[in-house]
C-alpha cells in the first residue's frame, strides 16, 4: 500500500487522475515458468473490461516490474494508440492447453495484429490507459516474472448504475465465483446491491487529496 503513495509514483498517475487520487486495486503477479500447457498467457484485453468505474479518461494502472521482463518471460505487449478505442466484448478464448480463470480476451482479436513488446527492468514502472489493449505471452524461461500492479481513479470518477453490456461475459463470470465463495461459506448470494461492484469498493482507498465519492 505505502508503495502507491509514494510522490515518484503519484506524480504520474496524478497526469491521468487529476489530484485527487483513490486506488481501488492492488496484485502481486508471481508468472511462472510455463508448465507446458501455455496457461502462464494472458490474452489481449482492456481493463476496463473489469472495472464499474467512468469516465475511462481519469483512470490508469500501473505495472511495476520486480525482476526484468522480456520477451522470453511473458513482458506485456501492447497495441500503441488502443486507448482511443470504445470497450471491446471480451470472451474466454478457447486456447489450447486452457486458460486461467477470469483472464477474458477481445473477441476476434487476431494474433497477427502488430504489436509492441515492452521489456522492462526491475524497478520500470509502465502507466496504462484502461482502454489500451494488451496483454503478454507465456514464460517460456526457467525463472519467474514478477510484478506489481495498481489501478488508479480520479476522485471524481463514478460507479455506473448499470454494466455495459459488453460486460456481460465478465459479469456473469464474477458473479459464479462469488456465487460459488458464498456457498462455500454458507452464505446466500444478497438480496440487494451488486456483489461484484462492491469487490470493487471494498478495496478502494484514497492515497492523494479527497476521497473518492463512492467511499464518503
Amino acid at each position: 500500500m505505502e508503495y502507491y503513495k509514494l510522490p515518484e509514483v503519484l506524480k504520474y498517475v496524478e497526469c491521468f487522475t487529476g489530484p485527487n487520487i483513490t486506488l481501488f486495486s492492488t496484485s502481486f503477479v508471481n508468472k511462472p515458468p510455463d508448465p507446458g500447457t501455455k496457461t502462464s498467457r494472458q490474452p489481449m484485453h482492456q481493463d476496463l473490461y473489469y472495472l464499474p468505474y467512468r469516465p475511462a479518461n481519469r483512470i490508469v494502472g500501473s505495472w511495476t516490474a520486480l525482476e526484468k521482463a522480456t520477451i522470453e518471460n511473458g513482458c506485456i505487449s501492447v497495441l500503441p494508440g488502443t486507448h482511443t478505442m470504445e470497450m471491446k466484448e471480451h470472451h474466454l478464448p478457447s486456447w489450447e492447453g486452457g486458460i486461467n480463470t477470469m483472464y477474458f480476451g477481445i473477441l476476434g482479436f487476431s494474433p497477427e495484429q502488430p504489436r509492441v513488446h515492452l521489456e522492462m527492468e526491475a524497478g520500470d514502472t509502465l502507466f496504462i490507459h484502461p482502454l489500451t489493449i494488451h496483454g503478454s505471452g507465456m514464460n517460456r524461461t526457467t525463472s519467474t516474472r514478477k510484478a506489481i500492479i495498481g489501478h488508479f481513479a480520479g476522485s471524481d470518477c463514478y460507479v455506473v448504475d448499470e454494466w455495459d453490456p459488453v460486460q456481460d461475459n465478465y459479469v456473469r463470470g464474477s458473479s459464479k465465483v462469488i456465487a460459488g465463495k458464498l456457498k462455500k461459506l454458507g452464505k446466500e448470494w444478497p438480496k440487494e446491491g451488486d456483489p461484484v461492484k462492491q469487490k470493487w469498493l471494498d478495496k478502494s482507498r484514497v492515497v492523494q487529496g479527497k476521497a473518492a465519492r463512492w467511499l464518503l
